[in-house]
């Protein structure tokens, strides 16, 4: 079985993705990298085949075009412009919007008929555009949307509790932003609500933290990576393996006709459903808030 992966895109988060993928036991045996700056394509295939004595898998990595996306199983975007210090990720809508018209175009041209990740922001209308540029059925279009975001909150619930993040159920639902947010009450830690845990201050204080994560990040080393890269693994594994997970993606919310982060069953096609989990009345606002921003920001480009 040929489980070829295409990454277009060998910045930050790309190579974190790629430098995750080969040091993660994944169904992937082919990775092909493709990007404006050959050099540098070339450099990193390199760099990454000089893993393979001590991968857990197996995978042929090299420079390609996109005519090897006819047969790939996942094409993973992560090309554009990078989110600069005091830039927000709605900024990059003007930039990123034109180099993804390009680029899906020419990675359709191939004949590809596989799952698109997008790892670009502004995610969610990154997102958005690559179902309309690509016309494939809009489930087999993923962003990575708030599953980084919800990584986040369980690893920082994790320290405040003491309590192992694989064993936290809690989400980040809505934009992949600053509109996003944590639905509290279907948040529970070893099988307790959080709430009984922590009190109402420290839950807004870890909300902020986890929305202003990528700002610190960004202000202190430039950009976020490692974070990203192993959430695209965590996709790419469901996807390739069909396991049927429930992952925060962005995905097609065929009642707004936007796509936005809620849980997902993620399976070989894409996002198989949606999963809407009950809200309070105080949630539903939020919710209807970060809708009403992707809503806006796609406005922004059809003017």
């Amino acid at each position: 079985m040929n489980n070829k992966v295409v990454l277009v895109g060998c910045g930050n988060v790309g190579m974190a993705y790629a430098y995750a993928l080969v040091n993660q036991k994944v169904f992937v045996n082919e990775l092909v990298l493709i990007d404006i700056n050959k050099d540098k394509c070339e450099g990193e295939a390199m760099d990454l085949n000089h893993c393979m004595a001590y991968s857990p898998s197996k995978i042929r990595v090299r420079v390609g075009d996109y005519s090897d996306c006819s047969d790939a199983k996942i094409v993973v975007l992560a090309a554009g412009a990078a989110q600069a210090p005091g830039e927000t990720r709605m900024d990059l809508i003007e930039k990123n919007s034109k180099i993804f018209k390009g680029i899906v175009s020419d990675v359709m041209s191939s004949g590809f008929n596989g799952v698109f990740i997008v790892a670009t922001n502004p995610l969610d209308v990154m997102t958005y555009l690559t179902i309309q540029y690509s016309k494939l059925p809009k489930g087999r279009v993923i962003g990575s949307g708030t599953t980084l975001d919800t990584s986040r909150l369980r690893f920082i619930l994790s320290e405040r509790t003491g309590i192992n993040p694989k064993n936290i159920e809690a989400y980040v639902i809505g934009e992949h932003g600053d509109s996003e947010f944590i639905p509290w009450s279907n948040v529970n830690v070893a099988y307790k609500k959080v709430s009984d845990i922590l009190n109402h201050e420290e839950l807004h204080y870890i909300e902020e933290e986890v929305r202003n994560s990528a700002y610190q990040i960004i202000d202190k080393k430039g950009a976020t990576a490692y974070g990203i890269g192993m959430s695209l693994v965590k996709i790419t594994s469901a996807i390739l393996e069909d396991k049927n997970s429930i992952l925060p993606v962005s995905s097609w919310d065929i009642e707004n006709e936007i796509c936005l982060s809620t849980p997902a069953i993620v399976g070989k096609n894409g996002v198989r459903e949606k999963i809407y989990i009950p809200l309070s009345d105080e949630e539903t606002s939020k919710l209807v808030h970060s809708i009403d921003t992707i809503k806006e920001a796609i406005n922004k480009i059809k003017e």
